[in-house]
């Protein structure tokens, strides 16, 4: 993993190894050690752009109107990646599938139809979405 330079002093904040989503677990009275959002979230910072969900398309994988999603322009898409994607001059964030030479773009949300991109359409996958910010307050 390439090391990554920042203009400023990434903050980092205590990190506890685990805390249980299931039955209570007995709290560890220490912080595990440090974590820094910047190195967490962002791989290339270069590449990397923090965009504002608008809709409700992709709530069935947890990312909901107006929350950010970092995008990271350096990685290769594949199948099954949530992805930024220009079509027709319009950005959506939809989950790609490639199969041969067909591309759908598909939502997490049954209200909503997939994409199937045919030749003629202008498309460009601009990015690969990596982390979602999800405000719960």
């Amino acid at each position: 993993m390439k090391s990554i330079q920042y203009a400023h002093k990434p903050a980092t904040f205590p990190l506890f190894e685990s805390v249980a989503a299931g039955f209570p677990s007995p709290a560890a009275d220490y912080e595990d050690k440090k974590i820094s959002l910047d190195e967490y979230c962002i791989r290339n910072t270069a590449a990397t752009y923090f965009m504002r969900v608008q809709g409700d398309s992709m709530r069935g994988l947890g990312i909901y109107d107006s929350d950010l999603v970092v995008v990271d322009r350096s990685l290769k898409a594949k199948t099954g990646d949530v992805v930024v994607a220009v079509l027709n001059d319009e950005f959506t964030i939809k989950t790609l599938w490639i199969q041969g030479r067909n591309i759908t773009l598909a939502p997490a949300n049954t209200d909503f139809p997939p994409i199937h991109v045919e030749e003629n359409t202008r498309f460009e996958i601009w990015g690969v979405v990596t982390n979602v910010i999800h405000r719960l307050r």
